[in-house]
């Protein structure tokens, strides 16, 4: 009876080491939003840069003269755009009950061909694109002077993919876009590393990388979050241009265009730099669940108004 006893004992002690070490090895790969926030302290992704002057007419009623302020250029975190397995389970602990198991949008996963030979691979991610928690970036900044701001929102959800299931799901519509038929098109990677085409915009990938996958899926959401008018629910973050006003935002986001953003890898393995696809990340060790985290940086330029009306301007 005894051996029996300790026999179970044994068999429960190491299973609950077991279940803990399971517990440990997700939370660890978890992201929560003070470490998100400490992740925009970072000088690289930021690129401020005094790049020109403006010229402003500044009139009042003793009369009108030309006033001057110098223009900047730098990239703001505008987004936290989580790429993962399985729906509610986002990486970014405080977000996950954003997004729940609903109606259409269950589950997630891969689907892996049989023959241990063939190199098809169809995987597919969930994706959501958050408001980035910027209020330590702002204080960040501070030192450099002047610098611009962006109209995100901290926390605002733009993309849930969970709400966009018909066409994060199916690829309807844009399975039958030009972009979607063409090859050569809207490619995201480069030549001899191409990762994926970019639409159709949807959760599934053809790619036997995870890594490449869950990029994939992210630059797919950022492409419709910062345009308006996409057949998709999200909400868009394409600020209008305010040059009368003195800022200059980011065009749309483009494949391989840093001129209109950058990545700032977050989970696995925080980084403080910042790149575009092709990254490197798919080299460092990917473990289950499969889920990842960046940060969209883009870039702005502006000057502070000293007047009624810009005259000009310097600077690219």
């Amino acid at each position: 009876m005894n051996a029996v006893l300790i026999s179970r004992a044994t068999v429960l002690a190491a299973a609950t080491i077991g279940l803990i070490g399971l517990v440990t090895a997700y939370v660890a790969r978890a992201i929560t939003t003070p470490a998100i926030v400490q992740s925009a302290i970072s000088p690289e992704c930021l690129e401020y840069e005094v790049i020109g002057l403006c010229a402003w007419l500044d009139c009042s009623t003793t009369g009108c003269s030309v006033k001057t302020s110098i223009r900047v250029k730098h990239f703001i975190p505008e987004l936290v755009v989580s790429a993962y397995e399985n729906t509610g389970e986002n990486p970014w602990t405080e977000i996950a009950l954003l997004s729940p198991p609903l109606g259409n949008a269950l589950g997630g996963g891969s689907t892996n061909e049989a023959e241990p030979h063939e190199h098809a691979n169809t995987r597919f991610k969930n994706v959501d694109a958050i408001g980035h928690p910027s209020e330590l970036f702002y204080r960040f900044t501070d030192r450099f002077g002047w610098f611009c701001e962006s109209d995100a929102v901290p926390f605002k959800p733009y993309f849930l993919s969970t709400l966009d299931a018909l066409a994060w799901r199916s690829g309807i519509p844009e399975m039958a876009y030009p972009e979607a038929l063409t090859f050569g098109i809207r490619e995201l990677g480069v030549p001899g590393d191409l990762w994926s085409p970019v639409y159709p915009r949807s959760g599934f990938v053809s790619q036997t990388h995870d890594y490449k996958v869950a990029a994939a899926t992210a630059q797919r959401a950022a492409d419709i979050v910062t345009r308006r008018g996409q057949p998709h629910v999200y909400q868009p973050l394409a600020p209008e241009d305010d040059s009368d006003s003195g800022r200059w935002p980011p065009a749309a986001v483009m494949e391989g265009d840093p001129e209109t953003h950058k990545w700032q890898r977050l989970e696995p393995e925080m980084t403080m730099a910042c790149s575009i696809f092709p990254d490197g990340g798919e080299n460092n060790r990917l473990q289950p669940p499969g889920d990842y985290v960046w940060s969209l940086w883009r870039p702005y330029r502006c000057c502070k108004k000293r007047g009624q009306e810009l005259l000009t301007f310097t600077g690219e």
